[in-house]
C-alpha cells in the first residue's frame, strides 16, 4: 500500500490527535484521514472500536464539508448516519465526499475501508458552517471579533 505524506488538519482537535488519525488528503470537497490501529484502538474483540470507525468518518466528512466553501469556515456536526459492514482491522482510511452545500449547510457522504480494501462502514452527515461558537463567543478567525448581542454563526440562507 502506497503512503501518501502526512498533511497539518486545518484546525487543532485534541480528540483526533489522541487517536493519531493522519490526514492524507483534502480539497475540491473531499478529504482522506488514515490510522493503523493499535490496542488503544480495539473494542473486546481486537478490532476498531465503533466509535473509532465513527470518529474517522465524522472528521473525514467535516473536512470534506470544509473544503468545498470559500475560506474554509468551521463546521458543526448537525446529524450523522453510520452503517457497520464489517469488523475493520489493520490500517483503516476514510474517505469524505462533500454531496451538496448551501450557504449554511454541507451534505456529505463517508467510506472506511480496511488495509485490503474492504468497505468495513460508510456515512451520511449534516454539517453546519460557522465562523465561531456562539456560547461563550469562540471564533474560528481571530480577526472576527463579535459584537455585543451579535450572533457568531452564519446568519445566511435559513436551510
Amino acid at each position: 500500500m502506497t503512503r501518501r505524506p502526512k498533511l497539518e488538519f486545518p484546525m487543532r482537535v485534541p480528540f483526533v490527535e489522541s487517536l493519531g488519525l493522519e490526514l492524507v488528503a483534502m480539497g475540491d470537497g473531499g478529504a482522506e484521514l488514515r490510522v493503523t490501529l493499535t490496542d488503544r484502538h480495539h473494542n473486546t474483540w481486537d478490532v476498531a472500536h465503533g466509535g473509532v470507525v465513527m470518529t474517522m468518518l465524522d472528521v473525514a466528512m467535516a473536512i470534506a464539508a470544509r473544503s468545498g466553501h470559500p475560506g474554509g469556515t468551521a463546521v458543526a456536526t448537525v446529524e450523522m448516519k453510520t452503517s457497520f459492514m464489517r469488523p475493520a482491522e489493520g490500517q483503516l482510511r476514510a474517505l469524505g465526499k462533500l454531496q451538496h452545500r448551501t450557504a449554511t449547510l454541507a451534505f456529505c457522504e463517508g467510506s472506511l475501508f480496511d488495509d485490503r480494501g474492504a468497505l468495513c462502514a460508510t456515512a451520511t452527515g449534516t454539517f453546519k458552517y460557522l465562523r465561531g461558537l456562539p456560547a461563550r463567543g469562540r471564533v474560528t478567525d481571530p480577526s472576527l471579533t463579535p459584537t455585543p448581542n451579535s450572533p457568531t454563526d452564519t446568519p445566511e440562507d435559513p436551510t
